[in-house]
Order: structure tokens, then sequence, then C-alpha cells
């Protein structure tokens, strides 16, 4: 085994955990993991710590919303306040907002299923990303989130790296090109990978750690 794909494997061992994971979402090529996966990538679309995106996520889990239609039941009050308590306080008021209207954006285009939206994009990375900005508050960061995260179980989005991947890539002494980046590991792993990349181009000294 190569030096670089033996540095691959340590990063995916020591920091490779998904932010759907983190989120306790069994990711799943099924509508309602999908959906969760959605809301988590509009919540860490802000400018808010991901510790606070992810327990917030958790909370909203808990009340139940885990499809669009639980959510689009909820009342905004009451989104409001599960937001504000996993901490999502700056922006609880206009977030309870959106949600409900990305619930009822994929309800009425997709019939609550992501997976149609894929179908309606052929697969191609570039044109779900499009398809996915179309929910108000996922933007190109969130776009980039929920691809990275979603070609654990969705082969045709592979490899789905990003800026901020191919920056931990760099720090890691990794290859920056996808192609040459995505062969270091399997393809099930491409997720998981990408997940550590991203926590190391946002704290370098991750690197030691992996290399310890």
């Amino acid at each position: 085994m190569s030096t670089q794909r033996k540095r691959a494997v340590r990063l995916i061992d020591a920091h490779g955990r998904t932010f759907a994971a983190d989120a306790a979402i069994t990711l799943r090529d099924k509508p309602a993991p999908l959906w969760q996966l959605l809301v988590l990538s509009l919540l860490l679309s802000k400018p808010i710590g991901s510790d606070i995106a992810l327990t917030t996520a958790r909370e909203l889990h808990s009340k139940g919303w885990r499809t669009p239609q639980r959510l689009r039941a909820s009342t905004w009050q009451q989104r409001v306040d599960a937001l504000g308590r996993g901490g999502y306080r700056r922006y609880d008021e206009s977030t309870s907002t959106r949600l409900a209207e990305a619930a009822e954006l994929l309800i009425e285009r997709w019939h609550g299923d992501l997976r149609r939206l894929r179908d309606e994009a052929e697969g191609r990375p570039r044109r779900i990303a499009e398809l996915l900005r179309e929910f108000t508050g996922v933007g190109p960061t969130g776009a980039n989130i929920f691809l990275r995260e979603v070609q654990q179980v969705w082969p045709t989005v592979r490899p789905a790296f990003d800026p901020l991947v191919r920056k931990g890539a760099q720090t890691a002494g990794l290859p920056e090109g996808d192609e040459e980046l995505a062969d270091l590991v399997a393809g099930e792993d491409l997720a998981r990978l990408a997940a550590a990349l991203v926590r190391l181009a946002r704290d370098p000294d991750l690197l030691k750690a992996a290399e310890d």
C-alpha cells in the first residue's frame, strides 16, 4: 500500500465519521433519511458552529419530524422552540420558515422523495446541486455538504469533493484532483474520507493525531 493510501486510511480511521452519523442519521437510499440529510445540510449552511447544527438536527429528529410530511404538520412556533433548544437561536425564526418551505417544495415537486430529484437530474452532480439550491436556505455550501455525504448511498455522484475537501487534501499531502484522491480508497469510503478532510481543513492539527 502506498504512503498516500495509508495516510488516507489513517485519516478515515481517526476522523472519518460522517456528519450524518454525528447527527444520528442512519443514511440509506430511502426518502426519510435523505430528507434528514437535507435538513442537516440546510442547518450547516449557516455561519454557525457545526456542533450546534448537529445538536439542532438531533433535536428536530427527536420531535418526530423525520419526514417532510411530519415537519409540515408542525407549527412555526414548535419549530422555533426546537431550534432554540438545539442552540440555533440566531436563526431560529427564519430557519423555522425555511424548513417548512423545504418540506412543501419537496412534497409538491418530488412527492417527498429526493430520489426523484436525483432522477430528474439524471444523476448528474452539477444538476443535483442546482436543484438542491432551489430549497431556500440551501446555497452552494449546503449543496456541497449534501453531495459529499450522500455519495455514501448515491454512487452516481462519486467522487463528490468540494474546495474544502481539496484544502484538507492539500494539508494532508494527498492529491487534490478528484479522481486521484478517489483512487486512494474504496468507493463506499469516499464520504468518510471527505468528512475527514473537511475536519482537517478546519483544524490542521488533526493531522498529527491521525499520524500518531
